[in-house]
């Protein structure tokens, strides 16, 4: 597929969000527009575009350097990249196939832009925003024709985090979603399909496991310094192999039923309470590898096969990293 065939991107907002999108899309082949869509003087205007233009260039330059691109393939994505003021709104939104919108995350200005790319955008563009507090339903109310509008969170750094979580409105057409899972799919990412729920799936979990940190150093349990050290040692490394789902059949719903009657018990706090979708399975028999189902079915696997694979990619994953110690001892 040459570039002209390619969909053509627009990202509206020169800020670090549409910085990273445009990168994304311009390293997989596309030709993109980054928007700037606030007026601005001409001063601020070539400030503002010369700021993205140079975030952009750092961020593949930094790629240079780790032998991921050369000098040659760095400066032909850059030049796929059309970095432009309010003055050509219009003209790149229309040009679109697919329109993020990557403003800041207040309604009002939220309102207003896709206000803006109401007038602007063809009848059969993906529109989508980038929100990570809004719910898609409230932005929904603002895109003329909503069957073709969805958000699509994506995390920071956006150039480098695989993952985006897709989160359809009501209304948003199921060929829409496809499509724009298709397309986050061939530009690299990892889109993950997320109901229209406060915090998505990992600003939700992790906020929950940040929090529990920041309480371990304030109740003295432990140090910043080991704390962090017992995540990248123990939790994080785990699950870069294994979903927390999927480590919970692992492991055995029942270890963690148990585990969180104890936490609950001993720190005097319901916050460990188990949900009821684990105590369920508990009831069910329905905990993970060892009776066949959990989470997941495991009904005709090759458990046996399933480990090993698994386990082969946490070794290649410690011998990467320098935390797999040579035989013998260091």
């Amino acid at each position: 597929m040459t570039g002209a065939e390619r969909p053509r991107i627009t990202a509206v907002g020169a800020g670090r969000m549409g910085r990273g999108i445009a990168h994304v899309f311009a390293y997989a082949g596309h030709d993109v527009a980054l928007v700037d869509i606030k007026r601005r003087s001409p001063e601020d205007r070539e400030r503002v575009l010369s700021e993205a233009r140079q975030e952009v260039a750092g961020n593949l330059s930094f790629l240079e350097d780790l032998n991921v691109l050369s000098a040659d393939q760095s400066a032909a994505i850059l030049d796929r990249v059309t970095f432009a003021g309010a003055d050509d709104f219009d003209r790149h939104v229309g040009q679109a196939d697919y329109v993020f919108e990557a403003v800041p995350e207040v309604l009002d200005v939220k309102q207003s832009c896709f206000a803006a790319i109401n007038k602007a955008a063809k009848p059969d563009a993906v529109i989508s925003s980038t929100t990570s507090t809004i719910l898609v339903d409230t932005l929904a109310e603002f895109v003329k024709e909503p069957r073709r509008f969805l958000n699509a969170h994506w995390l920071n750094p956006a150039h480098l985090v695989p993952l985006v979580e897709v989160s359809p409105a009501a209304g948003t057409d199921k060929a829409v979603v496809e499509a724009l899972m298709t397309l986050l799919d061939s530009a690299g990412k990892v889109p993950v399909l997320c109901g229209a729920a406060p915090g998505f799936i990992v600003p939700r979990i992790q906020s929950l496991a940040m929090n529990e940190a920041a309480r371990l150093v304030e109740e003295g349990v432990a140090s910043a310094e080991d704390v962090d050290k017992a995540v990248r040692a123990g939790f994080g490394i785990r699950f870069a192999i294994l979903g927390l789902v999927e480590f919970i059949d692992w492991g055995g719903g029942d270890i963690l039923y148990y585990a969180s009657e104890y936490l609950k018990g001993a720190l005097k706090d319901d916050r460990f309470d188990a949900p009821d979708v684990v105590k369920d399975n508990m009831k069910s028999g329905a905990i993970g590898m060892k009776t066949g189902r959990g989470f997941y079915d495991y009904e005709g696997r090759d458990l046996d096969a399933y480990r090993r694979e698994t386990l082969a990619k946490f070794v290649d994953l410690l011998q990467h990293l320098h935390m797999l110690p040579p035989p013998g001892g260091k």
